[in-house]
């Protein structure tokens, strides 16, 4: 569909939400719409830098921005089925062009072309849920999801073009850099290289068993053509990403959590980092991954912890590893990677649409993955033309303030220690203010 077309829809979208969007009090929704708005400045301080490369972090100060606009309609188009369908809009300009960062400071960025804004699809999938007893729970209504009611042990297969994330590695407070923290190492399992076109989307399906206070999904979607593409291979059995999860729902000390082991295998023509090293050996140059794409596999697991501790106040971790031989091929150029912090709601201070949230995060690379780097050799993210390799470090602290019904304004401040893993650089400060709407 033109660019003109795309307006036209998401125009006509617009002047119907505000009727449509708030019908969520019946108990059963037969159609929803919701709608969002997330608007983020970002200005990054001049730091210290021995030197810089081609994928370097800028030195001097910076400033960046990103929009995005999503509108989420959903439909029950017969019994237990749904079909949901995402026009999104999206523009931005990112700091240093997006490199230099393992853990990069603006989760909606990656969704960002440019200053021209570019409309398109970013979701258009059918759900399909399978009651199979047990008592009944209710649903509510949210961006993708009708309200009604399910049964505690159901089937549910989602089939089309969404984001992995929607259904893998949630976490109720580290999760949506529109809401919650910014950077992307809080926004998922850092090591997590999942399946996505360039905006974090693709083509597959899932599905998912809940039993109670279990839960098993597995999944397979597309990969990219080529490192962190727009394009995806349509050739699923041939290029693909799989994912399996299982999560369990407990309480401790009378406060609810979550528990979820995930576990991924990619496929696709990916470069090496060892093989690039060797096929550069002999003729002295800095290594190539392009010389050395072949059919390989990247694997790697993580484990996510959610915990409420009060009314208030909710704890989070995560930990996660791949193997890091192979190329970063849909995400960012971590290979290990550490994360916890907490999230307090307002209401102690009775600000209850209020919220303040501190999350701390270590970041690392395969021994492989960082040789290639000091060998020279450039990532689709990173490369300072050498290496002093030391750990990425994150500080991440932010509040939200409910302004308005629907309304949230942002002031978010990150301390990012050894820029790129690497210790000759840095550290670096970045401040963001951010503006929400939805509904």
């Amino acid at each position: 569909m033109r660019s003109s077309g795309w307006r036209g829809l998401l125009a006509a979208i617009l002047v119907g939400m505000a009727g449509a969007g708030h019908a969520e009090d019946a108990r059963e929704e037969t159609l929803g719409a919701k709608f969002q708005a997330t608007y983020v400045w970002q200005r990054k301080y001049p730091f210290g830098a021995a030197y810089s490369g081609p994928n370097s972090l800028s030195a001097d100060l910076e400033k960046s921005y990103s929009f995005t606009a999503t509108a989420a309609l959903g439909a029950r188009v017969w019994n237990g089925g749904e079909v949901y369908f995402d026009p999104e809009v999206a523009q931005g300009v990112p700091l240093s062009h997006l490199t230099g960062l393992g853990g990069f400071s603006n989760g909606e960025i990656a969704r960002t072309s440019g200053p021209t804004a570019s409309f398109y699809a970013a979701r258009a999938f059918l759900r399909q849920t399978w009651g199979l007893g047990g008592e009944r729970e209710q649903v509510e209504s949210d961006a993708n999801q009708l309200a009604g009611s399910v049964e505690r042990r159901r089937l549910v297969l989602t089939a089309g073009k969404l984001s992995i994330l929607d259904i893998f590695d949630d976490n109720a407070y580290s999760h949506d850099p529109r809401t919650q923290f910014l950077n992307w190492s809080l926004m998922t399992y850092g090591a997590y290289d999942f399946a996505a076109d360039a905006r974090g989307y693709s083509w597959g399906l899932a599905l998912e068993y809940f039993d109670d206070a279990w839960a098993l999904r597995a999944g397979r979607f597309t990969m990219p053509k080529q490192s962190n593409g727009l394009a995806l291979n349509p050739r699923i059995f041939e290029s693909f990403g799989d994912q399996i999860e299982l999560e369990h729902s407990h309480m401790l000390g009378g406060q609810a959590g979550k528990l979820r082991l995930l576990a991924y295998r990619n496929q696709a023509d990916m470069g090496g980092y060892r093989d690039a090293i060797a096929d550069a050996s002999a003729s002295g140059a800095a290594p190539d991954l392009a010389t050395s794409r072949k059919k390989r596999v990247k694997y790697g697991v993580g484990i996510n912890l959610e915990q409420s501790v009060s009314s208030s106040v909710g704890v989070f971790a995560r930990a996660s590893w791949n193997n890091g031989e192979a190329e970063t091929f849909a995400f960012t150029e971590i290979d290990r990677s550490l994360s916890a912090g907490v999230l307090i709601k307002g209401a102690g201070w009775n600000r209850p649409a209020d919220s303040v949230g501190v999350a701390l995060v270590k970041n690392d690379l395969s021994a492989a993955h960082r040789d290639y780097l000091a060998a020279g050799g450039l990532g689709f993210f990173l490369g300072d033309g050498q290496l002093s390799y030391r750990s990425e470090g994150i500080l991440e602290t932010y509040y939200s303030i409910g302004v308005a019904k629907d309304v949230w304004l942002s002031a978010d401040f990150q301390r990012i220690f050894n820029p790129g893993y690497n210790a000759d650089r840095g550290p670096v400060s970045v401040i963001s203010g951010r503006f929400h709407y939805g509904f």
